[in-house]
């Protein structure tokens, strides 16, 4: 400090030397500074004696604890490092347990929502999904198209919405057969949910037996001008113009081969087009559209817009078209003659255009490069409800060989509201002002009103075969009457004969010098068809055959008539073979008659000889008069059904024989008629190429037809009704759109319940 003080004051003199103060001046600064000085350092000195005074107790307390033993200052670090590594142990399975809980109940969570969202029975998919779509996508086709895309994208992912517990084949209580195949269920998808075939897989796995896809039209097409669709959401309903849009007949076929071939690679036969071949054949078991038991896969193929529609090769060629791509994909083919938004498409209905496209499809699709055919259907307008305009599609069904109808189709028409009385919102009274088909619930009771005319008319049969089948049974009725001891009337054979030929004769055409001279070349033999092998069974039928003969004998002199030249000209020929016929006919009724009378006299007699044994086993051995008495009333029975059962069989079998040889004579009249050249051929039966395996016997002509129907269709209860009307297949579109991907499944649970309700009255 000394030292110090010293070097500051040498410090001070220097200073104050060189600043030029005085001695006074110089000790008021010096005061000053020390001043300044003592205030600065005076807080440091107590600081450094605190620590001071700290530092000899620490050097204390460990001087104190350096004389303690080592053998306890080693033991009390033990416990040291012991209670920090527990404490860090119980810390660490604290944590772990927490983060089990919370991973576990996470894994937990996910999972339940992975079963439940991804599960067409959640109602999440009806009253949030769907609204929520609706809500983002205020136009109602940019939201189907967002729908079909998400659903696209889960099913690639495996995280689709699909129907669990496969309830249809375990309780096997909705199973129809459609075409020889048992399905499922009796509930379809219409067309227009996938019209390019992006997500049949993904639509089967909500629960449909059957999916169609379509309308694909030969070339693409967009369609009408956008915007096409509009929701009516106070009735359910929807409005849509589309007008057939559609990627093309070329690429929809693409889409399914691809699923055609990733099916046969997925069960180890290759992508080869073996192996695709291989699917389409049947080898895997399923049928090859679908690609899944119990199920179908429907096509729906349209026309271009830009085909004339007074074209009708032009027509039939777009369809066949899109046949001859699409039908080996397919199980069904649909064909659309009744979109409302197609200029000119629905004027096809007419019979004859109808027939001729009809019978072109079918044509292609007997052609198609597989086993099995697909069968063919049309769809036919609502609108067309007329008894005419049915008929004439009816007809053209039987004539073309289609096998079915899809009753319904959006409509032109816009129905009240249901429920009855109830006042529209005013933009839903502004969009039924919207050009478009309707679809919705109001549809439902004029699409029940047409499947039952349908299938009234179709189970009809053509319009040939109803006096084929009167002419066939009439026969048995005079004998069922006498028996009975009714008047017997006259011979319905006879009858309907004399109705074809008087019919053939109006429509003969006028004789003139042209056809007289046409008439000089040798016509061919007729065929000969009224006789039959299995006429051989026992006397009856040997007399019926040995009559037969008879017949046959006499047509052919007529035919030799013909080829010698007696016959002047063709019509005189066709009319003396027709008045052969005649003659044959009514020599087959009248003799039919005569083996009913003589048969009847015989199960006469053989009755009262059986109870003159009765009376006789009666009064000979009273013991056993019961006995006896049932013995004999069990001959009486046996003999009048084994006489009846005769007779029967011999009038039917007469009956035929007579209605071959009319319907022969009539065919071989009108070829005569118009072509005195044509070559007459027995009628060939072409087999339905719905049903497979038929070989061939030709009786497919009358098989009914089968319905499906769509329109109007939203819960289980109306289809119940729909399939009690006729129908097979319940087909739902506008349903879907309002009630989610889960509407099938409802429908379905509708349906059981409704059954068992019905089962449990009747029980």
């Amino acid at each position: 400090m000394l030292g110090t003080q010293k070097l500051l004051a040498a410090s001070s003199q220097l200073l104050r030397q060189s600043a030029g103060l005085n001695r006074a001046q110089w000790r008021s600064v010096q005061r000053q500074w020390h001043r300044q000085l003592s205030q600065t350092s005076s807080p440091i000195r107590p600081r450094i004696a605190q620590q001071l005074r700290s530092q000899r107790r620490y050097n204390s307390s460990n001087a104190d604890q350096a004389k303690k033993p080592a053998e306890e200052t080693a033991s009390t670090a033990k416990a040291k490092a012991h209670a920090i590594k527990a404490g860090a142990a119980t810390a660490n399975t604290g944590s772990r347990f927490i983060a089990y809980v919370y991973g576990t109940g996470l894994v937990l969570l996910l999972s339940f929502g992975y079963l439940y969202v991804t599960d067409t029975r959640a109602s999440i998919h009806q009253f949030l999904v769907t609204p929520l779509v609706r809500l983002i996508h205020s136009d109602a086709e940019e939201a189907h198209h967002a729908g079909v895309r998400y659903i696209k994208a889960l099913h690639d992912f495996g995280l689709a919405p699909r129907e669990r517990g496969n309830a249809d084949k375990a309780l096997a209580d909705l199973k129809v057969e459609v075409f020889g195949h048992i399905l499922d269920n009796p509930i379809g998808t219409s067309a227009g949910i996938d019209k390019d075939a992006e997500i049949p897989d993904a639509l089967f796995a909500l629960g449909p037996a059957i999916v169609e896809v379509g309308g694909a039209t030969p070339l693409p097409q967009e369609g009408n001008p956008k915007p096409r669709v509009f929701r009516i959401p106070s009735q359910n309903a929807l409005i849509n113009r589309y007008g057939l849009n559609s990627q093309g007949a070329e690429h929809v076929a693409m889409q399914l081969r691809a699923r055609v071939r990733q099916f046969a690679y997925d069960n180890g036969l290759g992508l080869e087009a073996e192996s695709e071949q291989r699917i389409l054949d049947g080898e895997a078991g399923v049928p090859p559209g679908s690609l899944n038991d119990g199920k179908l896969l429907a096509v729906q193929v349209a026309k271009n817009k830009t085909t004339p529609d007074n074209d009708i090769a032009a027509v039939a060629a777009d369809y066949v078209f899109c046949v001859e791509h699409l039908a080996q994909y397919a199980d069904i083919l649909v064909v659309n003659v009744s979109s409302p938004n197609t200029p000119g498409l629905r004027d096809l209905q007419a019979t004859k255009p109808l027939t001729q496209i009809l019978s072109s499809v079918v044509e292609a699709a007997k052609s198609v490069d597989r086993k099995t055919k697909p069968a063919v259907m049309v769809k036919v307008s609502p609108d067309e409800d007329s008894d005419a305009q049915m008929d004439g599609i009816c007809t053209a069904v039987w004539a073309s060989g289609v096998d079915g109808v899809i009753v319904g189709n959006t409509t032109k028409k816009r129905p009240e509201p249901i429920p009855k009385g109830y006042i529209m919102p005013a933009d839903d009274i502004r969009t039924l002002t919207e050009v478009g088909g309707y679809s919705g619930p109001q549809m439902f009771e004029r699409t029940l009103n047409l499947v039952k005319r349908y299938r009234f008319k179709l189970d009809q049969g053509p319009a040939e075969s109803g006096n084929t089948q009167k002419a066939v049974q009439s026969p048995l009725d005079p004998l069922e009457r006498g028996l009975t001891g009714e008047a017997t009337p006259e011979n319905a054979q006879k009858h309907a004969t004399k109705e074809s030929i008087e019919r053939d004769q109006q429509r003969l055409k006028p004789l003139t010098d042209e056809a007289e001279a046409a008439s000089k070349r040798p016509l061919i033999q007729l065929p000969v068809r009224h006789t039959s092998e299995e006429l051989e069974k026992d006397k009856h039928i040997g007399q019926a055959q040995q009559r037969a003969s008879t017949q046959t004998t006499d047509a052919a002199g007529s035919e030799n008539a013909v080829q010698s030249g007696r016959a002047s000209s063709p019509r005189e020929a066709a009319e003396g073979a027709v008045q052969k016929v005649i003659s044959v006919g009514e020599s087959a009724a009248s003799k039919t008659e005569t083996t009913t009378s003589n048969l009847k006299s015989d199960i006469q007699s053989a009755s009262s000889e059986a109870k003159a044994k009765a009376e006789s086993a009666a009064d000979n051995v009273s013991s056993r008069l019961e006995s006896a008495t049932s013995s004999a009333k069990s001959s009486l029975q046996e003999t009048t059904s084994s006489s009846l059962t005769t007779a029967q069989d011999l009038a039917s079998r007469a009956s035929t024989a007579a209605s071959s040889a009319a319907q022969s004579a009539k065919q071989t009249f009108n070829h005569v008629t118009s072509d005195p050249y044509a070559e007459i051929s027995a009628p060939k039966v072409t087999p339905s190429i719905a049903s497979q395996g038929n070989d061939g016997d030709g009786k497919e002509e009358s098989k009914s037809k089968v319905i499906f129907a769509t329109g109007g269709i939203t819960n289980g209860e109306q289809c119940l009704q729909i399939l009690n009307a006729g129908a097979s297949v319940c087909q739902v579109y506008t349903a879907m759109m309002y009630g989610g991907v889960g509407t099938i499944t409802r429908m379905k649970g509708e349906m059981r319940d409704q059954i068992h309700q019905k089962s449990g009255k009747v029980s």
